[in-house]
């Protein structure tokens, strides 16, 4: 089972190649609806079916279909088979631009995970002397934010995908997650920065003044 709702219209997807089983799609993730999705299976495997009535999708999943859902999926699909090769490109620069002026303005910065392999949306950064809680705090009314994935929504513990990659507890308690699409604007890369750099200051100096500290595994989630 393949999870690709973060990769499909980002990078090539090789269903055959890679010996992949059961792929799943989510519409809103390449800028298609809201709502749709799809999961492509490989012939001669099957499912249980968890919702049962009319038999739609062969017995699979009954319920009335979401034909404007799906066409729009269908449409993203075939839009980001033409745009993504020059689109994540350009992402990866606005990416490394705010990498850039956050290393510059942020003491202590750190980048997780591999820098050569990653999606070109994708930055995930720690400030590990200070809490991300109060960097979220600072910021939500900003950028748009939340304290987690939206699959782990409510969830407080501590990344188990951090975790597993042998990060430091301090490194997990200060790690944001920042995406970048493709209607990112250059200018909202620079905003962006200050605004980050900038609570990143207030909050350290409030810290050490006062010697609080806190500690609470959150994540930032910018879509400009």
């Amino acid at each position: 089972m393949c999870d690709a709702s973060q990769a499909v219209g980002k990078i090539p997807i090789n269903f055959e190649e890679w010996g992949i089983t059961y792929l799943a799609i989510s519409a809103h993730k390449l800028y298609g609806p809201k709502g749709s999705g799809a999961l492509v299976v490989r012939k001669g495997y099957q499912l249980n079916p968890i919702l049962f009535g009319g038999g739609h999708q062969k017995g699979l999943r009954s319920g009335t279909l979401n034909v404007p859902g799906i066409v729009g999926l269908g449409e993203a699909c075939r839009l980001r088979l033409l745009e993504m090769e020059e689109d994540e490109k350009a992402i990866a620069n606005l990416r490394d631009k705010l990498q850039g002026l956050l290393f510059e303005k942020i003491p202590g910065l750190v980048v997780n995970g591999d820098i050569t392999s990653r999606l070109s949306g994708n930055l995930h950064i720690s400030i590990p002397d200070l809490p991300n809680s109060a960097i979220i705090a600072r910021v939500r009314h900003q950028l748009a934010i939340s304290t987690g994935a939206a699959c782990s929504s409510g969830v407080e513990t501590p990344s188990h995908v951090l975790q597993a990659m042998g990060l430091s507890q301090e490194v997990i308690e200060g790690a944001l997650r920042i995406g970048i699409g493709k209607f990112t604007t250059p200018q909202e890369i620079e905003q962006a920065a200050s605004i980050i750099s900038s609570a990143a200051s207030l909050t350290r100096k409030a810290l050490y003044s006062s010697g609080v500290t806190i500690s609470l595994q959150s994540t930032l989630n910018m879509e400009l």
